[in-house]
């Protein structure tokens, strides 16, 4: 009988979830917020509340996350990735800088206290590599010359976390001084180690994993993906890293096959990892901290979008990908709710949870939102400016004139 239950209510989800991207694909639209909206309605506290398949769409939401973080890491080599960190890590410290500093500031005003502060920091530091991945996917943006600028960002911002998860854990934990840093220093080992590997032996691992035959390469990749993101989260650094470092060690006619060989399976499972985000949220939690939360939200996401500006327009990007790009960058999502998983287990501040989910989804939502339309508001109001709030002409000037430079966009 209960898996008969299973099987009707993760039915019901998958038909729901392909249903739910049909009307979005319609609209045009990213379903990411519609895949949110099923979870609230089928969750704690929702219209009806799912029981048996819980524990397996918890597994299948963990699955999403690496998939997503795996088929990121294919887009580029190991030496892209080194040459970009290079580049870019300046990028990363205006990031830290912009976006932890209002959720600690917030939490202070708030009178939380500085380990609390230290939690929500890092909740609107760190955009959601899962969303962004989905929506520049969907958006079919991966091509565009701004999208290794927001990848440098995500991919500092995710092993950061290599960092910071340790250490906020062991704030948590109150324990000593000693045990943290022993904590910390085996996550900096184990990512550094996985990080040599995939720069240094990446060729030997693509050559290894090769194979003509569609089934077993499948089962390799997903294998050994699966394999190193268990290890690295044993190993108190983030699972999504690990599988982003695979993804990254993978190159040539490897990375191709597994990135058509796969792109069904990430598609499923990260629709999954929405839907258990929803799942997991009390609507009846959310009212009393809604409005802090907004505002902490519309902060943020204005602090997200100059830093993309600055890290394009320092790239060399135009205009157009440095609005793009900091519009790309608004989503939060999984570590986020991770981070503030950790403060709500250890019993740190009763509200912190409620505001943090609250957070997460206002942005998980309006990212998409603002991936595809901040770019052409920013134009409209420059257009606006130009013309001094004049209605535009009939055959408006801006339609004359000539296309920027192939080589500033695309």
């Amino acid at each position: 009988m209960h898996s008969a239950v299973f099987l009707i209510e993760f039915g019901a989800i998958i038909l729901g979830l392909g249903l739910l991207g049909r009307v979005a694909g319609r609209l045009k639209f990213s379903p990411i917020p519609l895949y949110l909206l099923a979870g609230l309605a089928f969750g704690t506290g929702g219209l009806l509340p799912l029981g048996a398949s819980e524990e397996f769409v918890a597994i299948g939401a963990e699955i999403g996350v690496i998939l997503l973080l795996l088929m990121l890491g294919l887009e580029y080599t190991a030496s892209d990735l080194v040459s970009n960190l290079k580049t870019q890590y300046p990028a990363g410290i205006v990031d830290f800088t912009l976006n932890a500093l209002p959720g600690a500031a917030a939490a202070l005003l708030l009178g939380w206290g500085p380990v609390a502060a230290a939690v929500l920091a890092g909740v609107t530091w760190i955009s959601s590599s899962g969303v962004i991945a989905k929506v520049m996917g969907d958006l079919g943006r991966l091509g565009n010359r701004e999208t290794p600028v927001i990848l440098s960002i995500l991919v500092l911002e995710d092993l950061a976390m290599a960092v910071y998860l340790p250490i906020i854990t062991a704030l948590l934990a109150g324990v000593s001084l000693a045990a943290g840093s022993l904590t910390l220093a085996i996550a900096l080992g184990v990512a550094g180690a996985v990080l040599f590997v995939a720069v240094r032996y990446g060729r030997l691992i693509s050559r290894f994993v090769s194979s003509d035959d569609p089934e077993k390469l499948l089962l390799v990749v997903l294998g050994l993906t699966l394999l190193v993101a268990g290890i690295a989260q044993q190993l108190q650094v983030s699972a999504a890293v690990g599988a982003f470092l695979v993804g990254i060690a993978l190159s040539g006619e490897v990375a191709e096959g597994t990135h058509t060989l796969l792109s069904p399976l990430r598609d499923l499972f990260a629709a999954v990892f929405f839907v258990f985000f929803g799942l997991h949220t009390d609507p009846a939690s959310i009212p009393p901290v809604l409005l802090p939360a907004l505002a902490l939200a519309v902060v943020t996401a204005g602090t997200k979008i100059a830093t993309g500006y600055w890290a394009a327009k320092r790239a060399g990007i135009g205009v157009k990908g440095r609005w793009r790009a900091g519009g790309t960058l608004v989503a939060r999502g999984e570590f986020s709710i991770v981070i503030a998983g950790l403060a709500v287990t250890a019993g740190i501040e009763p509200e912190l949870g409620p505001l943090a989910t609250a957070y997460v989804l206002i942005l998980v939502v309006i990212g998409p939102l603002t991936t595809r339309y901040t770019q052409p508001l920013a134009a409209w109001f420059a257009e606006r400016r130009r013309t001094g709030g004049r209605s535009a002409d009939p055959v408006p000037e801006a339609a004359t004139a000539l296309p920027e430079p192939a080589s500033r966009e695309r």
